[in-house]
């Protein structure tokens, strides 16, 4: 049995949202007459823009509508709409939906309110709506929702009132956003950033379309090349998962605000759309899988989808910065070990070679060149061109202040630059200055403009993960063998479950499991001193807070009396309890002690999780985390990704762990978590003890949780 660790497959059915998104004919059900209501407002917006289809507008009491024949039915309509709107009060709306299904349509656009993020009766009449959608096939995108716009074809499904600041620009970014006021304020702000963004769909309560399905048709949509995206919750995994499969395979980055990182925004989510927020850092880690960019705030979002734009994504990248200003260069050094941004020096020729030309300057990365080059212009595009050339860096920042926008200087500086750009079009090139008034000329030369460097830096950062992650796109992903596994029928002790892992390829410590004492002396004897006695018991997960474990135990004397100790303990702190006896293990020593877990998510199902063990990861939360089945590579980058690493990578003198058995058992563990299946809530091994190089790692305590009460 195996398991492909590409996203489940669901990409047929991000086409079926052509209609809600590019549809040749519309109705409006609940139309008005006045311009600025909700029910006007979409009329009102195609008509200015020029919509090509057809306008259907449905009034019982008007002939027309803003100039337009009105239909005082559904049934009365000419023809089957590719899409309908319906912006009529939540008693009407599912009766519409109904008549929508009969007459043919097969796309429809809810604005009404009152759902599922009202109360449970509205819940309740949102899985009826819901039933409906399915039964005459329609997509239906809502309720709750703000709706769809697509100025490529003039198509304006909403009604909000962002328009009134300016109609979209021409552009390629993609909006996708369960909140509709916040979509809509993404638009906003990128308008007046003059960035372009022609598309936006917002999903509201999802009661059939998902953020995921939206996120998969602009995965494939050639009016999209970068999509920026807002979630509170996570409705449909496989939907949202074959999205961020999809749009990685096409090359297409997604930049995501994913709110609800504490509990009182967690629980705000919740309540404003009915959604599940699912776990923070679970969420974080499929995010990172897939090389979605997670933005901490409206600027970060546009800084990094601007960038993008320029469809340039080195898989290594690294920064190259050419600089007037020492302490410009300070600045953007800090902030590119900050984001983890490579900054090598250039090559000590080159260096050389630049120093001879200013012997003043600081040409090591940065390369500061100095207002020296003021005086002889040249030298902008020699320094420039070394820093493409000899650094051979995949982006390059340069920093230029308010000199672009002079009149004496500018003209030249940018002619300068616009060569040496357009001899090595393959890099990424970044201005950081203040020249409102040479903004456009620079974007149009093919370079990327920010005032702040530090925000630049960040975006660029942004542009070698999207790199990194389409690289990995193209390679071909490896199957993970699962193992047969049979869970007991209830929760095992802690023999028990290290054997079932063991079966699985996560070694344990060699060990007994001992009914009474004289088991426990000819079991430590035959292991070999010194050994660990731990009470037994499916009952007792927590064995060192009530004294369960008795470490460096030498003599068979030992063992006896410890044996009673235990039971003793046992006794006092968990008297209802089933005791089966005591747990004889090897004492291992000169290892490293690591964590590794498994965790069955709400939204994305099973998780494990590496770390640094013993009491440190409650301490220290050194962890990080992978949805399940994951190869031994994969499992190897998670364990480099802690920042206790260097614990195992041989800090101050010790020896190097055995880094590739720990991933080895890493990756065992998250294939025996897909095999078990949905019966296995948990697993905890901690301490997996890891030896030196060569010498593998041992589970010295395991814990295995199942569903539904395991007693």
């Amino acid at each position: 049995m195996s398991a492909a660790v590409a996203a489940p497959s669901a990409l047929s059915g991000f086409a079926s949202l052509d209609p809600l998104v590019r549809p040749r004919s519309v109705a409006l059900i609940g139309a008005s007459d006045e311009p600025a209501r909700i029910g006007g407002r979409p009329i009102a917006y195609m008509k200015e823009r020029g919509f090509a289809g057809a306008i259907y507008p449905v009034n019982p009491k008007r002939t027309t509508v803003q100039g337009l024949p009105a239909f005082a039915s559904i049934a009365d309509l000419p023809e089957a709409p590719d899409v309908a709107i319906i912006a009529v009060p939540s008693a009407l709306a599912i009766p519409a939906l109904e008549e929508l299904g009969a007459k043919g349509c097969r796309a429809v656009i809810c604005f009404t309110a009152g759902f599922a993020e009202m109360d449970e009766k509205g819940a309740v009449e949102q899985q009826r709506m819901t039933e409906v959608a399915r039964r005459h096939g329609i997509r239906l995108l809502g309720p709750n929702c703000l709706g769809v716009f697509n100025d490529a074809i003039r198509f304006y499904g909403t009604f909000t009132a962002s328009f009134e600041k300016g109609w979209p620009i021409p552009g390629r970014i993609g909006i996708a956003s369960q909140s509709g006021a916040y979509g809509t304020h993404i638009f906003s702000a990128a308008l007046d950033r003059g960035i372009g963004t022609q598309v936006c769909i917002t999903t509201g309560n999802e009661a059939e379309v998902s953020l995921g399905d939206a996120l998969g048709w602009m995965a494939q949509a050639p009016e999209v090349d970068v999509i920026c995206a807002y979630a509170e919750g996570i409705r449909d995994r496989d939907q949202f998962l074959a999205a961020l499969d999809l749009a990685r395979r096409n090359r297409k980055p997604i930049v995501m605000m994913k709110v609800g990182r504490s509990q009182l925004g967690g629980a705000a989510a919740q309540s404003h759309t009915a959604s599940i927020a699912g776990d923070d850092a679970v969420t974080q880690a499929v995010l990172d899988e897939f090389g979605v960019v997670r933005a901490r705030t409206t600027e970060e979002m546009l800084d990094i989808a601007y960038a993008a734009t320029r469809r340039i994504y080195p898989a290594k990248n690294t920064l190259g910065v050419l600089t007037v200003s020492g302490g410009a260069g300070v600045l953007i050094s800090d902030a590119a070990e900050a984001a983890g941004l490579p900054m090598p020096p250039m090559p000590e020729e080159a260096q050389a070679r630049l120093r001879a030309l200013i012997p003043f300057c600081a040409p090591r990365n940065p390369v500061d060149c100095t207002a020296q080059v003021t005086n002889d212009l040249k030298l902008i595009s020699t320094f420039a061109e070394s820093v493409a050339v000899d650094g051979g860096y995949a982006s390059i920042l340069s920093f230029w202040s308010q000199t672009a926008a002079g009149r004496s200087l500018g003209p030249k500086l940018h002619q300068e630059m616009r060569a040496v750009r357009e001899a090595h079009p393959d890099r990424l090139w970044v201005m950081s200055m203040l020249a409102p008034n040479k903004v456009r000329d620079y974007e149009a030369d093919g370079w990327l403009c920010f005032e702040d460097p530090s925000r630049a830096v960040v975006a660029i950062e942004a542009m070698g993960r999207f790199g990194a992650a389409f690289a990995k796109a193209e390679a071909s992903s490896p199957e993970i063998p699962l193992p047969q596994v049979e869970l007991p029928a209830t929760t095992p002790s802690e023999a028990v479950a290290k054997s079932l892992l063991a079966g699985a390829g996560i070694p344990a410590v060699p060990e007994h499991a001992a009914p009474d004492s004289e088991a426990a002396v000819a079991a430590a004897e035959s292991i070999g001193y010194p050994v660990v006695l731990k009470i037994l018991s499916p009952d007792i997960i927590h064995k060192s807070e009530m004294g369960g474990v008795l470490l460096d135990i030498t003599d068979a004397g030992q063992v006896r009396q410890g044996f009673a100790t235990l039971l003793d303990r046992a006794r006092h702190h968990a008297p209802a309890a089933r005791i089966e006896g005591v747990l004889v293990a090897k004492q291992i020593k000169g290892a490293v002690e690591m964590a590794l877990g498994v965790f069955r998510d709400p939204v994305f199902g099973p998780v494990a999780m590496v770390g640094l063990g013993g009491i440190f990861i409650e301490v220290l939360k050194d962890v990080a985390f992978r949805r399940c089945p994951f190869d031994t590579t994969e499992a190897e980058r998670l364990i480099r990704s802690l920042r206790g690493f260097p614990l195992l990578d041989g800090a101050r003198g010790r020896p190097k762990a055995d880094v590739a058995a720990l991933a080895g058992a890493l990756s065992a563990l998250s294939a025996f978590a897909v095999a078990a299946g949905p019966r296995l809530a948990g697993v905890d091994v901690n301490p997996m003890l890891v030896l030196p190089a060569g010498q593998g790692c041992y589970a010295a305590d395991a814990v295995i949780e199942l569903q539904g009460g395991s007693h």
